[in-house]
């Protein structure tokens, strides 16, 4: 009897510290949008760049970077969304991640996409190095950047680690 107290004492409790939160909160069911420069130009090229559309990508990451120069997340994305229009493109991709890298170090995806770029490059060593990086900072990721050096081909759904804010 005592623990059936003891479970209705907590759920009760559990319920009202949820409630009076989300009143505390503003009870609207709408989620808090991010206001931080460049994030809705950022979510938007997300959006597009899981579409395949990669050229209006480029623009809108360029638009959040205009915004908020520090956003690596947006570098990185610019650099695949640069990478992914051909060839001509290499060099600003690569210069992107590195930017990525250098304001977020443990920034996994930055070292995949590099290290799907030196390898489509050419540049084994380097994509090599970026492996051995990411093995400390995502198993899987390492894992299918170490396949695509294997293959010499890139995978397909990279533009899935594209993640919203």
């Amino acid at each position: 009897m005592k623990l059936i107290a003891i479970v209705i004492s907590v759920s009760i409790f559990s319920m009202l510290a949820l409630s009076s939160h989300a009143f505390a909160a503003g009870s609207s069911s709408k989620p808090v949008s991010d206001t931080r420069p460049g994030v809705i130009d950022y979510n938007d090229g997300v959006k597009l760049m899981q579409q395949a559309k990669y050229d209006r990508a480029e623009r809108k990451f360029a638009a959040a970077l205009k915004k908020n120069p520090e956003m690596a997340e947006a570098h990185n994305n610019l650099g695949y969304s640069l990478r992914k229009q051909g060839t001509k493109n290499y060099d600003k991709a690569l210069s992107h991640y590195n930017q990525a890298i250098e304001l977020k170090p443990d920034l996994a995806e930055a070292f995949m996409y590099r290290g799907v770029l030196f390898m489509l490059m050419g540049q084994e060593a380097k994509a090599l190095e970026d492996h051995r990086q990411l093995t400390l900072l995502d198993r899987d990721l390492a894992d299918a950047l170490q396949a695509a050096i294997a293959s010499g081909e890139e995978p397909d759904g990279l533009d899935g680690l594209a993640k919203s804010w």
